[in-house]
Protein backbone atom coordinates (compact mmCIF):
# COMPACT_ATOMS: atom_id res chain seq x y z
CA UNK A 1 0.00 0.00 0.00
CA UNK A 2 1.42 3.37 -1.05
CA UNK A 3 1.35 6.10 1.57
CA UNK A 4 1.53 9.85 0.98
CA UNK A 5 4.04 11.71 3.15
CA UNK A 6 3.02 15.18 4.29
CA UNK A 7 5.16 17.80 2.66
CA UNK A 8 6.94 20.14 5.05
CA UNK A 9 5.14 23.47 4.65
CA UNK A 10 8.47 25.16 3.95
CA UNK A 11 9.77 22.61 1.43
CA UNK A 12 8.08 22.25 -1.95
CA UNK A 13 8.48 19.17 -4.11
CA UNK A 14 9.60 20.13 -7.64
CA UNK A 15 10.23 17.83 -10.61
CA UNK A 16 12.29 19.08 -13.57
CA UNK A 17 11.86 17.10 -16.80
CA UNK A 18 15.04 17.03 -18.88
CA UNK A 19 18.79 16.98 -18.16
CA UNK A 20 20.20 19.03 -21.01
CA UNK A 21 21.86 22.35 -20.26
CA UNK A 22 18.49 24.08 -19.75
CA UNK A 23 17.10 21.38 -17.44
CA UNK A 24 20.28 21.10 -15.37
CA UNK A 25 20.68 24.88 -15.00
CA UNK A 26 17.01 25.35 -14.14
CA UNK A 27 17.11 22.57 -11.53
CA UNK A 28 20.25 24.08 -9.98
CA UNK A 29 18.73 27.58 -9.95
CA UNK A 30 15.53 26.36 -8.23
CA UNK A 31 17.53 24.26 -5.78
CA UNK A 32 19.73 27.22 -4.79
CA UNK A 33 16.68 29.04 -3.42
CA UNK A 34 16.68 26.57 -0.53
CA UNK A 35 12.90 26.16 -0.23
CA UNK A 36 12.60 23.32 -2.73
CA UNK A 37 13.38 19.63 -2.96
CA UNK A 38 14.27 19.14 -6.62
CA UNK A 39 14.28 15.93 -8.67
CA UNK A 40 15.40 15.73 -12.29
CA UNK A 41 13.62 13.13 -14.42
CA UNK A 42 15.31 12.40 -17.76
CA UNK A 43 15.86 9.68 -20.31
CA UNK A 44 19.39 10.74 -21.25
CA UNK A 45 22.13 12.23 -19.05
CA UNK A 46 25.47 14.02 -19.56
CA UNK A 47 27.33 10.85 -18.57
CA UNK A 48 25.77 8.86 -21.44
CA UNK A 49 27.61 8.16 -24.71
CA UNK A 50 27.05 10.92 -27.26
CA UNK A 51 23.97 10.54 -29.44
CA UNK A 52 21.57 12.74 -31.42
CA UNK A 53 18.99 12.18 -28.65
CA UNK A 54 20.97 14.50 -26.36
CA UNK A 55 21.67 17.77 -28.14
CA UNK A 56 23.68 19.58 -25.44
CA UNK A 57 26.73 17.32 -25.91
CA UNK A 58 27.19 18.58 -29.47
CA UNK A 59 27.03 22.32 -28.78
CA UNK A 60 30.06 24.61 -29.19
CA UNK A 61 29.40 26.49 -27.12
CA UNK A 62 30.55 30.09 -27.14
CA UNK A 63 28.58 33.00 -25.73
CA UNK A 64 27.70 35.13 -28.75
CA UNK A 65 24.17 36.49 -28.54
CA UNK A 66 21.99 36.66 -31.66
CA UNK A 67 19.16 38.49 -29.88
CA UNK A 68 19.08 41.44 -32.34
CA UNK A 69 15.99 43.53 -31.36
CA UNK A 70 14.25 40.84 -29.27
CA UNK A 71 14.24 42.49 -25.84
CA UNK A 72 13.39 39.34 -23.89
CA UNK A 73 16.15 37.37 -25.60
CA UNK A 74 18.60 40.20 -24.92
CA UNK A 75 17.88 39.97 -21.19
CA UNK A 76 18.13 36.16 -21.13
CA UNK A 77 21.47 36.24 -22.95
CA UNK A 78 22.93 39.13 -20.96
CA UNK A 79 21.96 37.61 -17.59
CA UNK A 80 23.52 34.31 -18.71
CA UNK A 81 26.73 35.95 -19.85
CA UNK A 82 27.22 37.60 -16.46
CA UNK A 83 26.69 34.23 -14.73
CA UNK A 84 29.14 32.44 -17.05
CA UNK A 85 31.73 35.20 -16.79
CA UNK A 86 31.60 34.84 -13.01
CA UNK A 87 31.88 31.04 -13.17
CA UNK A 88 34.90 31.34 -15.48
CA UNK A 89 36.86 33.69 -13.22
CA UNK A 90 40.39 32.51 -12.41
CA UNK A 91 40.03 30.33 -9.35
CA UNK A 92 36.26 30.30 -9.84
CA UNK A 93 33.96 27.36 -9.19
CA UNK A 94 33.97 26.12 -12.79
CA UNK A 95 37.07 27.78 -14.25
CA UNK A 96 38.24 24.59 -15.97
CA UNK A 97 35.06 24.36 -18.04
CA UNK A 98 35.73 27.67 -19.78
CA UNK A 99 38.18 29.47 -22.01
CA UNK A 100 38.10 33.26 -21.95
CA UNK A 101 39.19 34.60 -25.31
CA UNK A 102 38.75 37.23 -28.02
CA UNK A 103 35.87 36.52 -30.38
CA UNK A 104 35.74 38.14 -33.84
CA UNK A 105 32.49 38.22 -35.85
CA UNK A 106 32.62 38.86 -39.60
CA UNK A 107 29.45 39.73 -41.54
CA UNK A 108 28.94 39.59 -45.28
CA UNK A 109 25.17 39.94 -44.82
CA UNK A 110 23.20 43.19 -44.38
CA UNK A 111 23.97 43.67 -40.67
CA UNK A 112 24.98 47.29 -40.03
CA UNK A 113 25.63 47.30 -36.27
CA UNK A 114 25.68 45.04 -33.21
CA UNK A 115 24.15 47.37 -30.64
CA UNK A 116 22.75 44.44 -28.62
CA UNK A 117 26.33 43.23 -27.94
CA UNK A 118 27.81 46.54 -26.76
CA UNK A 119 27.80 45.29 -23.15
CA UNK A 120 30.38 42.60 -23.93
CA UNK A 121 33.88 43.24 -22.52
CA UNK A 122 36.33 44.94 -24.92
CA UNK A 123 33.65 45.36 -27.63
CA UNK A 124 34.85 47.22 -30.74
CA UNK A 125 34.02 47.46 -34.43
CA UNK A 126 36.66 46.37 -36.94
CA UNK A 127 38.37 48.73 -39.35
CA UNK A 128 37.98 47.95 -43.03
CA UNK A 129 41.54 46.64 -43.27
CA UNK A 130 40.77 44.09 -40.53
CA UNK A 131 37.95 42.37 -42.46
CA UNK A 132 38.35 38.94 -44.04
CA UNK A 133 36.87 37.22 -47.09
CA UNK A 134 33.37 38.42 -48.04
CA UNK A 135 32.87 40.42 -44.83
CA UNK A 136 31.49 43.97 -45.17
CA UNK A 137 31.61 44.69 -41.44
CA UNK A 138 32.79 43.07 -38.24
CA UNK A 139 33.35 43.44 -34.54
CA UNK A 140 35.22 41.76 -31.71
CA UNK A 141 34.85 41.35 -27.95
CA UNK A 142 35.91 39.12 -25.07
CA UNK A 143 33.73 36.15 -24.24
CA UNK A 144 33.82 32.55 -23.03
CA UNK A 145 33.69 29.21 -24.79
CA UNK A 146 32.46 26.22 -22.80
CA UNK A 147 33.82 22.71 -23.03
CA UNK A 148 30.26 21.47 -23.15
CA UNK A 149 30.62 17.82 -22.01
CA UNK A 150 32.71 18.95 -19.03
CA UNK A 151 30.40 21.86 -18.17
CA UNK A 152 27.29 19.65 -18.33
CA UNK A 153 28.88 17.24 -15.89
CA UNK A 154 29.85 20.14 -13.63
CA UNK A 155 26.21 21.28 -13.59
CA UNK A 156 25.02 17.75 -12.81
CA UNK A 157 27.57 17.10 -10.07
CA UNK A 158 26.82 20.49 -8.49
CA UNK A 159 23.13 19.62 -8.42
CA UNK A 160 23.80 16.20 -6.87
CA UNK A 161 26.21 17.66 -4.31
CA UNK A 162 23.40 19.89 -3.04
CA UNK A 163 21.20 16.84 -2.36
CA UNK A 164 19.47 16.86 -5.71
CA UNK A 165 18.04 13.61 -7.09
CA UNK A 166 18.25 12.38 -10.68
CA UNK A 167 16.10 9.56 -12.03
CA UNK A 168 16.50 7.95 -15.44
CA UNK A 169 12.94 7.64 -16.72
CA UNK A 170 11.44 7.14 -20.19
CA UNK A 171 8.50 9.42 -19.47
CA UNK A 172 5.49 9.05 -21.75
CA UNK A 173 3.21 11.72 -20.26
CA UNK A 174 3.62 14.41 -17.59
CA UNK A 175 0.53 12.92 -15.93
CA UNK A 176 2.69 9.98 -14.84
CA UNK A 177 4.29 12.32 -12.28
CA UNK A 178 1.14 14.04 -11.02
CA UNK A 179 -0.51 11.26 -9.03
CA UNK A 180 2.24 9.94 -6.76
CA UNK A 181 5.28 11.94 -7.73
CA UNK A 182 8.29 9.87 -8.76
CA UNK A 183 7.27 6.77 -6.74
CA UNK A 184 6.17 4.78 -9.84
CA UNK A 185 9.83 4.92 -10.97
CA UNK A 186 11.57 4.43 -7.61
CA UNK A 187 9.41 1.61 -6.25
CA UNK A 188 9.05 3.53 -2.99
CA UNK A 189 5.96 2.71 -0.92
CA UNK A 190 5.83 6.24 0.42
CA UNK A 191 5.78 9.33 -1.74
CA UNK A 192 5.43 13.10 -1.63
CA UNK A 193 2.93 14.88 -3.81
CA UNK A 194 4.57 17.05 -6.44
CA UNK A 195 3.98 20.78 -5.97
CA UNK A 196 5.10 21.79 -9.46
CA UNK A 197 6.62 20.38 -12.66
CA UNK A 198 9.11 22.25 -14.83
CA UNK A 199 9.33 21.03 -18.42
CA UNK A 200 12.80 21.47 -19.98
CA UNK A 201 12.39 18.69 -22.52
CA UNK A 202 14.01 20.38 -25.53
CA UNK A 203 13.10 18.61 -28.75
CA UNK A 204 11.25 16.03 -26.63
CA UNK A 205 8.52 18.61 -25.98
CA UNK A 206 7.23 17.79 -29.46
CA UNK A 207 6.24 14.25 -28.46
CA UNK A 208 5.98 14.25 -24.64
CA UNK A 209 2.40 13.47 -23.63
CA UNK A 210 0.64 16.40 -21.98
CA UNK A 211 2.87 18.85 -23.88
CA UNK A 212 2.97 17.68 -27.53
CA UNK A 213 4.02 21.07 -28.85
CA UNK A 214 4.00 20.82 -32.63
CA UNK A 215 5.68 24.22 -32.90
CA UNK A 216 8.88 22.42 -31.81
CA UNK A 217 11.07 21.17 -34.67
CA UNK A 218 14.71 20.13 -35.19
CA UNK A 219 17.35 22.45 -36.63
CA UNK A 220 20.14 20.09 -37.54
CA UNK A 221 23.72 21.19 -36.96
CA UNK A 222 26.93 19.46 -37.98
CA UNK A 223 30.45 20.05 -36.63
CA UNK A 224 34.02 18.75 -36.67
CA UNK A 225 36.12 18.62 -33.50
CA UNK A 226 39.87 19.20 -34.01
CA UNK A 227 42.87 18.96 -31.70
CA UNK A 228 44.51 22.39 -32.05
CA UNK A 229 45.75 23.68 -28.68
CA UNK A 230 47.63 26.53 -30.39
CA UNK A 231 44.28 28.23 -31.19
CA UNK A 232 43.23 30.60 -28.38
CA UNK A 233 40.76 32.84 -30.26
CA UNK A 234 37.33 32.40 -31.87
CA UNK A 235 36.02 33.51 -35.26
CA UNK A 236 32.65 33.42 -36.99
CA UNK A 237 31.76 34.33 -40.60
CA UNK A 238 28.14 34.97 -41.61
CA UNK A 239 27.81 35.22 -45.39
CA UNK A 240 25.13 36.92 -47.48
CA UNK A 241 23.46 33.60 -48.32
CA UNK A 242 23.25 32.61 -44.64
CA UNK A 243 26.29 30.29 -44.66
CA UNK A 244 27.60 30.28 -41.10
CA UNK A 245 31.17 29.21 -40.32
CA UNK A 246 32.84 29.21 -36.92
CA UNK A 247 35.89 28.02 -35.02
CA UNK A 248 35.46 27.76 -31.22
CA UNK A 249 38.50 27.02 -29.01
CA UNK A 250 38.03 25.08 -25.78
CA UNK A 251 39.97 25.11 -22.52
CA UNK A 252 41.37 21.61 -23.16
CA UNK A 253 42.98 22.51 -26.50
CA UNK A 254 40.21 21.21 -28.77
CA UNK A 255 38.56 23.45 -31.37
CA UNK A 256 34.99 22.93 -32.56
CA UNK A 257 34.43 23.86 -36.22
CA UNK A 258 31.08 24.32 -37.91
CA UNK A 259 28.51 24.64 -38.96
CA UNK A 260 25.14 24.10 -40.53
CA UNK A 261 21.54 25.11 -39.69
CA UNK A 262 18.97 22.96 -41.50
CA UNK A 263 15.35 23.07 -40.24
CA UNK A 264 13.33 19.84 -40.09
CA UNK A 265 16.30 17.61 -40.90
CA UNK A 266 16.22 14.60 -38.53
CA UNK A 267 19.25 12.72 -39.92
CA UNK A 268 21.07 11.55 -36.75
CA UNK A 269 24.73 11.15 -37.79
CA UNK A 270 27.29 13.32 -39.62
CA UNK A 271 27.16 13.36 -43.43
CA UNK A 272 30.69 12.92 -44.83
CA UNK A 273 30.22 15.51 -47.59
CA UNK A 274 29.16 18.13 -45.02
CA UNK A 275 32.20 17.29 -42.89
CA UNK A 276 34.42 18.04 -45.91
CA UNK A 277 32.62 21.33 -46.54
CA UNK A 278 33.02 22.40 -42.91
CA UNK A 279 36.75 21.61 -42.93
CA UNK A 280 37.25 23.69 -46.08
CA UNK A 281 35.26 26.64 -44.75
CA UNK A 282 36.90 26.53 -41.32
CA UNK A 283 40.39 26.49 -42.84
CA UNK A 284 39.53 29.45 -45.07
CA UNK A 285 38.25 31.42 -42.06
CA UNK A 286 41.05 30.32 -39.71
CA UNK A 287 44.11 29.05 -41.61
CA UNK A 288 45.92 28.94 -38.26
CA UNK A 289 44.01 25.70 -37.56
CA UNK A 290 46.62 23.79 -39.55
CA UNK A 291 49.55 22.59 -37.41
CA UNK A 292 52.22 25.33 -37.28
CA UNK A 293 54.89 23.21 -38.96
CA UNK A 294 52.71 22.82 -42.07
CA UNK A 295 52.45 26.59 -42.48
CA UNK A 296 56.16 27.39 -42.49
CA UNK A 297 56.62 27.71 -46.25
CA UNK A 298 53.27 27.03 -47.91
CA UNK A 299 49.54 27.58 -47.71
CA UNK A 300 47.79 24.94 -45.59
CA UNK A 301 45.23 22.57 -47.11
CA UNK A 302 42.39 20.46 -45.74
CA UNK A 303 44.76 17.49 -45.92
CA UNK A 304 46.78 19.14 -43.13
CA UNK A 305 43.72 19.04 -40.85
CA UNK A 306 43.02 15.32 -41.20
CA UNK A 307 45.61 14.13 -38.63
CA UNK A 308 44.10 16.43 -35.97
CA UNK A 309 40.44 15.43 -36.46
CA UNK A 310 38.98 14.01 -33.23
CA UNK A 311 35.43 13.41 -34.48
CA UNK A 312 32.68 14.82 -36.65
CA UNK A 313 29.46 15.60 -34.78
CA UNK A 314 25.78 16.13 -35.34
CA UNK A 315 23.05 17.58 -33.10
CA UNK A 316 19.37 18.43 -33.46
CA UNK A 317 18.74 21.89 -31.99
CA UNK A 318 15.28 22.24 -30.40
CA UNK A 319 13.82 25.00 -32.57
CA UNK A 320 10.38 26.43 -31.87
CA UNK A 321 8.10 28.67 -33.90
CA UNK A 322 7.59 31.73 -31.72
CA UNK A 323 10.83 31.24 -29.78
CA UNK A 324 11.45 29.93 -26.27
CA UNK A 325 8.33 28.87 -24.38
CA UNK A 326 8.46 30.39 -20.90
CA UNK A 327 5.05 30.24 -19.26
CA UNK A 328 2.90 28.50 -16.63
CA UNK A 329 -0.06 26.23 -17.20
CA UNK A 330 -2.24 24.69 -14.47
CA UNK A 331 -3.11 21.03 -14.97
CA UNK A 332 -5.41 18.68 -13.07
CA UNK A 333 -3.79 16.29 -10.62
CA UNK A 334 -5.88 13.31 -9.44
CA UNK A 335 -7.74 14.09 -6.19
CA UNK A 336 -5.61 17.20 -5.61
CA UNK A 337 -6.93 19.98 -7.80
CA UNK A 338 -4.53 21.84 -10.06
CA UNK A 339 -0.73 21.82 -10.15
CA UNK A 340 1.43 24.42 -11.96
CA UNK A 341 3.53 23.27 -14.91
CA UNK A 342 6.29 25.69 -15.91
CA UNK A 343 7.50 25.41 -19.51
CA UNK A 344 11.11 26.30 -20.36
CA UNK A 345 12.04 24.84 -23.75
CA UNK A 346 12.47 25.68 -27.43
CA UNK A 347 15.92 27.31 -27.14
CA UNK A 348 17.14 26.32 -30.62
CA UNK A 349 20.87 27.15 -30.74
CA UNK A 350 20.55 29.40 -27.67
CA UNK A 351 20.50 26.74 -24.93
CA UNK A 352 23.88 27.44 -23.36
CA UNK A 353 23.92 31.18 -23.99
CA UNK A 354 20.48 31.82 -22.47
CA UNK A 355 20.51 29.01 -19.87
CA UNK A 356 20.90 31.04 -16.66
CA UNK A 357 18.58 33.82 -17.83
CA UNK A 358 15.93 31.27 -18.79
CA UNK A 359 16.38 29.47 -15.47
CA UNK A 360 15.85 32.74 -13.56
CA UNK A 361 12.69 33.49 -15.53
CA UNK A 362 11.40 29.95 -14.98
CA UNK A 363 12.08 30.32 -11.25
CA UNK A 364 10.15 33.61 -11.19
CA UNK A 365 7.20 31.93 -12.93
CA UNK A 366 7.36 28.99 -10.50
CA UNK A 367 7.44 31.16 -7.39
CA UNK A 368 4.68 33.40 -8.73
CA UNK A 369 2.47 30.38 -9.38
CA UNK A 370 3.10 28.82 -5.96
CA UNK A 371 2.49 32.15 -4.23
CA UNK A 372 -0.76 33.11 -5.97
CA UNK A 373 -2.23 29.64 -6.51
CA UNK A 374 -4.34 28.53 -9.45
CA UNK A 375 -6.31 31.33 -11.12
CA UNK A 376 -10.03 30.84 -11.68
CA UNK A 377 -9.45 30.50 -15.42
CA UNK A 378 -6.62 28.06 -14.76
CA UNK A 379 -6.45 26.72 -18.28
CA UNK A 380 -4.94 30.00 -19.47
CA UNK A 381 -1.16 30.18 -19.65
CA UNK A 382 0.77 32.97 -17.98
CA UNK A 383 4.18 33.72 -19.43
CA UNK A 384 6.64 35.82 -21.41
CA UNK A 385 6.02 35.78 -25.18
CA UNK A 386 8.81 36.16 -27.68
CA UNK A 387 9.01 36.39 -31.44
CA UNK A 388 12.56 35.07 -31.72
CA UNK A 389 12.59 31.67 -33.46
CA UNK A 390 16.17 30.94 -32.41
CA UNK A 391 19.24 30.16 -34.50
Amino acid sequence: MNMALSNDDQIKEIIVIGAGVVGLTTALKIQEQGAYRVTIVAETLPTDPKSSRYTSHWAGAHHVSHAYDDQRQRKLDQDTFHALWQLSEPGGAAEGCFLRHTQTEYHGDDLTDAEWLHYMPDFKYLDTNELRGPAKMGFSFSTVTMNTPVYLNWLMSSFLAKNGTILRVSLQHIGQLLERGTSPYTGAHSYRDVDAIVVCAGLGARSLGGVEDKDVYPIRGQTVLLRAPWIKFGRTMTEADGTYTYTMPRSNGDVLCGGTRVPNDWYPIPRPEITEDILARALQLTPELAPPQTRVDREPTVKDLRPIIIEPGCGLRPGRKGGIRLEVEWVDAPARGKVPVVYNYGHSGYGFLSSWGSASMALDLLEGALTTGAPTNADICVGHPSGNPGN
